[in-house]
């Protein structure tokens, strides 16, 4: 169908699905092109739907009800299938119907599906393909919706396809191109939350419409939440400290069911929601919904707590003005922070998140042992990202958690995650909006492809402090975290002036370890003499090649000649290459 037929096919249905949703919209217009008859609905779809009921008012229903109601209402039969409920019915007509079908093909093939319908994909396939080509033959309308579809074509490598897994998996590709199918008015619905747990043949297919269901965004939920406050807005703020609009703003990444159950807890339990609950509320759904992979980052640290690193809070703090001015456009994609390990690269972006004014997410380890399930945790994470925005991700230990474009030896699904993720990182609308820190202490462990600009486009190196100044500031940090008050002029010269490097994890280990010892002494207080005893007998982890690597690495690294220290900067970057290479070999 060429462009222009297709734009009138938008333009004659308008009057009647200009009030559904436009994923909804969506589907419907690829139907009735002819060209489609298999649709994929993923996303949202556990979630209500917005309609209209006979009276013209907006009113939430399920996507079921919502499919039959509305959408297929002038079908002459809706079936549904799923693997635990089996073949059921919209209404007792398509019931009668079937039933009827039903009985010829027991007569023909000596089953008795009339009186026991089967359960099992392949059972069940062949019954409905044997009921819907009689009546698309007859001129009927017919609507098939199977639900929990990745239960019945399930992502997996075809040589772990059980036989039953592949006779339902040709049944829906054959139904998805059959021109009876295709050319008469017919629509099959495949409904599952996450696209990569489906099997990718069907998926990929040209004869298959992936049909995104999205997550709310702020205009829905504001429209939600005044048509549950209809007839009780009075009692709603009479025990709310936040105003419907308030409410709409601050719930990004929730659905239609959980601000439900906000509202309801207002009107029918008369717990009073401030905003304080509201953050606490949002965190829980959201940590929930994420299968507990995200994990939000709540502190009241700034930047002002990081000792030293002070070209790199330059630019962060520059980073959060943009952000809190309305600028996401003159934002990088995401941030490469990388330097030897207990330099303070996690605790740097913990303190930049009480600073930017959006919420911070932490991406725990969403892999798993099961086929598929990885890929399908990557797709809902990155599905809630996408509607809580803005929202910064951080991603630790990245070099290990993101996987690589030429990883082997686990199915693929390392490839396929960093397929997900480079995908995602690039997509220029996520510009300011979902904003990623990949945090490792080794850069070159990670692909290019990640760190290469249009994705982690800034790359921040920190170590480890290198001046008396930086020492100073720093240890003067880490003693107020221990509670050990010392004058400068009585800690151990070592310490402040001395050959060995301390890092702020050495630092705050001597302070702890400090503060054991004088535990056992009469005022328990952390002395001068104790603080120097403890440094005299500290022996921090040695590993010199690792360490080195590790700085040199973030040499490379630095996209910004300011932000690295003075011996550094003026080095030979291809000596440096030449000395990270010598070492690289040297750890294997």
């Amino acid at each position: 169908m060429s462009a222009t037929s297709e734009q009138e096919v938008t333009d004659a249905l308008q009057p009647f699905i200009g009030h559904y949703p436009n994923w909804a919209q969506e589907l419907a217009r690829k139907y009735f092109t002819k060209t489609v008859a298999e649709f994929i609905l993923h996303g949202d779809v556990r979630d209500l739907v917005p309609t209209k009921d006979r009276d013209g008012n907006t009113t939430y229903v399920g996507l079921h009800s919502f499919l039959v109601d509305d959408l297929f209402a002038a079908r002459d039969a809706v079936l549904f299938y799923d693997r635990s409920a089996g073949i059921h019915f919209a209404d007792d007509a398509s019931r009668a119907d079937f039933s009827r079908a039903v009985s010829g093909y027991d007569s023909i093939f000596g089953t008795d599906y009339q009186n026991k319908l089967p359960k099992e994909p392949s059972q069940v396939f062949q019954l409905l393909e044997n009921y819907l080509r009689l009546r698309l033959s007859d001129g009927k309308r017919i609507a098939l919706v199977i639900d929990y579809a990745e239960t019945i074509a399930p992502m997996a490598e075809a040589s772990m396809y059980s036989a039953e897994d592949r006779r339902a998996l040709v049944f829906l590709q054959k139904w998805s191109r059959d021109p009876l199918f295709v050319e008469n008015d017919l629509t099959i619905c495949l409904i599952t939350e996450n696209l990569t747990d489906l099997n990718q043949q069907l998926v990929q297919s040209p004869h298959t419409a992936e049909i995104h269901v999205p997550i709310p965004d702020e205009d829905d939920r504001k429209r939600f939440i005044d048509t549950s406050l209809v007839g009780s807005r009075s009692t709603f703020d009479a025990h709310s400290d936040v105003s419907p609009s308030n409410l709409a703003q601050n719930t990004a990444g929730l659905n239609y069911t959980q601000l439900r159950s906000i509202v309801a807890d207002v009107l029918e339990n008369k717990n009073r929601l401030t905003f304080e609950t509201l953050s606490e509320l949002k965190k829980e759904f959201i940590e929930a919904e994420a299968y507990g992979l995200l994990e939000f980052i709540e502190t009241d640290y700034s930047l002002d707590l990081v000792a030293g690193h002070n070209e790199a809070k330059q630019h962060l703090r520059q980073a959060a003005r943009a952000l809190r001015a309305g600028r996401p456009d003159v934002m990088p994609m995401g941030y490469l922070i990388s330097g030897p390990v207990g330099c303070g690269k996690t605790f740097l972006i913990t303190c930049f998140a009480g600073e930017i004014g959006i919420p911070m997410v932490k991406l725990k380890n969403f892999r798993s042992q099961w086929q598929g399930v990885t890929e399908g945790n990557l797709e809902k994470i990155l599905n809630l990202l996408s509607a809580m925005t803005p929202v910064a991700v951080m991603i630790d230990e990245a070099d290990a958690a993101l996987g690589d474009r030429d990883a082997s030896g686990d199915s693929g699904v390392s490839q396929r995650v960093f397929s997900q993720i480079v995908s995602f990182m690039s997509n220029p609308k996520n510009r300011g909006r979902v904003i990623f820190f990949l945090v490792t202490a080794r850069p070159d462990l990670m692909p290019v492809d990640l760190k290469r600009q249009g994705r982690a486009e800034e790359h921040i190196a920190l170590f480890y402090p290198n001046t008396r100044a930086d020492r100073e500031e720093l240890l003067q940090v880490m003693m107020r975290r221990t509670n050990v008050d010392l004058p400068m002029e009585d800690v151990p010269e070592e310490l402040l002036d001395g050959d060995r490097t301390y890092s702020g994890a050495d630092m705050e280990a001597i302070l702890t370890r400090a503060s054991f010892r004088a535990a056992g002494r009469e005022d328990g207080t952390v002395t001068a003499d104790i603080l120097a005893e403890t440094v005299r007998d500290f022996i921090p982890p040695t590993y010199p090649t690792e360490i080195e690597l590790q700085k040199l690495a973030a040499v490379l690294e630095c996209t910004s000649r300011d932000l690295l220290p003075t011996k550094y900067r003026d080095m030979d970057r291809a000596e440096v290459v030449r000395r990270v290479k010598e070492l690289q070999h040297e750890i294997g």
